[in-house]
């Protein structure tokens, strides 16, 4: 027994640190499992059954390239996107930047809100617009949770709050196996018809959302401090472990989504709706996964909202120096989302819309990030290797494509 002792502990103490350094990404993983993607991974399946699998494998594998991409931004340079940028552009074109990214955060709280005013909905009978205003006042106390008790405080909250949207989620696809031969099919990339290019930039969108690109580089920021440039490697592989741990949590909870509609729901009517979702689970699974199901979905609101609103905070403060109180942050996004429920739209089909919206933000986060992450005066001698900046200049240029696609097959299709 003593002599396991000397080296046992160096490799505890060596694993407490690795485990201080991980906590970012799961935050960040937040914004790939929010209600929707629910929507749009449920949409994709009851309707289009396996067909589109290949989207969401093919978003998340970009998913760990990006956010690893924009952490090692904060970790190198001590800045989050938002702020590097600021110092790149003139006011006009920050102005302009900033106007887009504010229009991703509206459309990153519609789907975040009405997420979670489904699911207050189906548990407790909530109409739609008190639901919507109880989960931007949790949200507001998440926040505040972040400000008075830290960051690593308000990281085991999300963390807490993301292994309940696991449970809910992927519960549903062990008692529903998919059928494996269907699936595998589903790995081979294709189309069928315009709608199917819409859900497929919905689920890109709420996969690889321009939101957590600028998030991820402020929590890395908050978390790590001012890393010292002899402890940059290390903190950077710890980075690395980090983003591929949550993004496999986060893409797992993607296709189980995926995975279940497309083998207990689809053809099913109703099913590209929510509430009709959570019928069909309720009638085919039983009502134990029906709950599950709706809890799963609650969590996921009422986290992701919370995320989204610090992110809009972080674009705020780092383009333009403006620290807006919390309160008047909160409600400048909530209000669309609460006209929404307000005035009747359909939930789902806003969520799925909302995603699109967010699908076009993503190159004005990717562009950016790929250059100054590839830029050997801000980066020193962790700027991207040859193979990284050629993976990510792929990544872009298939969102960019993607979206051209969309349009033209919506308008002329």
């Amino acid at each position: 027994m003593t002599t396991d002792a000397p080296t046992s502990a160096p490799a505890r103490a060596g694993r407490r640190s690795l485990l201080r350094l991980l906590g970012p990404a799961f935050v960040a993983a937040i914004a790939y499992v929010d209600p929707g993607n629910v929507a749009a991974n449920l949409t994709a399946g009851a309707g289009y059954g396996y067909l589109l699998l290949w989207v969401l494998v093919a978003a998340n594998a970009m998913a760990v390239l990006v956010q690893y991409l924009s952490a090692k931004l904060a970790v190198v340079s001590g800045r989050t996107l938002p702020e590097v940028l600021r110092d790149r552009l003139g006011r006009p074109a920050r102005l302009a930047y900033w106007a887009q990214a504010e229009l991703v955060a509206v459309a990153t709280d519609l789907a975040e809100v009405i997420g979670g005013a489904v699911a207050l909905n189906l548990l407790f009978g909530t109409p739609l617009l008190v639901g919507g205003i109880v989960v931007g006042l949790v949200s507001v106390g998440l926040l505040a949770l972040h400000n008075h008790r830290g960051v690593r405080r308000f990281e085991a909250v999300i963390v807490g709050l993301l292994l309940v949207i696991v449970v809910g989620f992927v519960s549903g696809v062990v008692l529903a196996p998919p059928d494996a031969a269907e699936a595998a099919a589903g790995l081979v990339p294709r189309f069928a018809g315009a709608e199917t290019v819409l859900l497929a930039a919905s689920m890109l969108g709420a996969t690889v959302m321009p939101h957590a690109v600028y998030l991820h580089s402020a929590m890395a920021r908050d978390h790590h401090g001012t890393v010292e440039p002899a402890q940059r490697r290390r903190v950077l592989r710890a980075t690395r472990v980090d983003v591929v741990s949550a993004l496999l949590v986060a893409g797992l909870v993607n296709i189980s989504m995926l995975l279940l509609a497309a083998s207990a729901l689809r053809g099913v009517a109703g099913t590209d709706t929510l509430e009709g979702a959570h019928a069909a689970v309720a009638t085919h699974l039983g009502t134990g996964a029906a709950l599950l199901f709706a809890i799963g979905l609650l969590a996921s609101g009422l986290a992701s909202t919370s995320v989204g609103a610090y992110a809009g905070a972080v674009i705020m403060q780092g383009l333009l120096r403006v620290d807006v109180p919390l309160l008047v942050r909160r409600v400048v996004t909530l209000v669309p989302a609460l006209v929404c429920l307000g005035i009747g739209v359909d939930p789902t089909r806003a969520l799925v819309v909302s995603q699109v919206v967010l699908s076009f933000g993503i190159p004005f986060a990717l562009i950016p990030l790929v250059r100054l992450t590839s830029s050997p005066g801000l980066m020193g001698e962790h700027v991207n290797r040859v193979s990284t900046r050629a993976l990510a200049t792929v990544a872009v240029v298939l969102v960019v494509a993607l979206n051209v696609a969309l349009l033209y097959l919506t308008f002329f299709g």
